[in-house]
């Protein structure tokens, strides 16, 4: 690893981990689409993996503009997140559950982001560079909506609908093993 001298050279650290961070959640979100059942999350899956192919356009955008070649540097926090998500969608679940656990993830993803986003443009600020800035903004309002919309689909439709099913807890202790409800996420 070279060594980070200031912070032009830590702020362009993190934008190569950004890129690789977004250029992993454009391979990970089809395959998320694909294990809900919410019709609305799904639509909302999609969307944003559309957006997301946006922010990856933008980080190239202000990798030009900070005179800089385009990579990706390992984001290992991003693989852990998504490495729990896969984990989620692998196992024997109800699919209104899956649906919560998955916003719950997506949400993880999407507090890493803007925390990641905040970080970099204040940075991009803070070192002069306007119009960097002014697209890691824009990227970071988006982030911040995509969370709002996972907050909306979990609080008004489903958390109710996945806390309907009856727990394995309750299940076990009325004698049934398993439930009829679920399936296999294989």
């Amino acid at each position: 690893m070279s060594k980070l001298n200031n912070l032009q050279d830590v702020y362009l650290n993190e934008l190569r981990d950004l890129y690789n961070m977004e250029t992993q959640l454009t391979k990970a979100l089809p395959r998320i689409a694909k294990s809900v059942s919410h019709p609305e999350l799904k639509t909302a899956i999609e969307n944003h993996l559309r957006e997301t192919e946006h922010h990856v356009e933008r980080l190239e955008q202000v990798f030009e503009l900070a005179g800089q070649k385009v990579r990706g540097k390992k984001c290992t926090a991003m693989e852990g997140i998504l490495e729990e998500g896969s984990t989620l969608m692998s196992m024997d679940i109800n699919d209104n559950a899956l649906d919560a656990a998955i916003i719950g993830n997506a949400q993880k993803v999407e507090h890493y982001e803007i925390a990641s986003y905040g970080t970099v443009r204040s940075w991009a600020r803070q070192l002069g560079f306007d119009d960097q800035a002014e697209l890691l903004e824009e990227t970071l309002s988006e982030e911040k909506a995509a969370n709002e919309k996972l907050t909306q689909l979990a609080t008004e439709l489903i958390n109710e609908e996945a806390s309907q099913g009856e727990s394995a807890f309750e299940m076990s202790h009325d004698g049934f093993e398993g439930s009829s409800r679920s399936r296999s996420r294989r």
